[in-house]
């Protein structure tokens, strides 16, 4: 089982639900997340004061899927969240030792 993070623009968010949930992958875990890469952030100006916003708001996507199911998955997420800009974001691939559901102890890729 693999673990694949990804680390998207918020706007992007819908359409990446609706292409996962295309390919049969509903299960994951969002989290509203700050945070720059080489996008460093931006100069703005707030009641005549200008500030630096150096974190920006990013969409954190967790989900375990089956090893044969991964890049199928990346390759979804890596289309639909791709604007072709700096701050598209990242993917983070992660092996899964174990899954267990708690409510029954379903075990493995059962448990996803």
């Amino acid at each position: 089982m693999k673990k694949i993070e990804a680390i998207i623009q918020p706007f992007k968010l819908e359409d990446v639900k609706e292409a996962l949930k295309g390919i049969g992958i509903d299960g994951m875990t969002v989290s509203e997340v700050r945070g720059h890469g080489r996008q460093k952030g931006h100069k703005e100006v707030y009641r005549g004061q200008e500030y630096e916003v150096d974190l920006l708001p990013k969409v954190k996507l967790e989900m375990v899927v089956p090893s044969s199911r991964a890049e199928e998955v990346i390759r979804t997420v890596i289309q639909s969240a791709r604007t072709g800009k700096i701050g598209d974001g990242k993917i983070f691939v992660y092996e899964v030792a174990e899954a267990i559901r708690i409510r029954n102890e379903d075990r493995g890729e059962a448990a996803l």
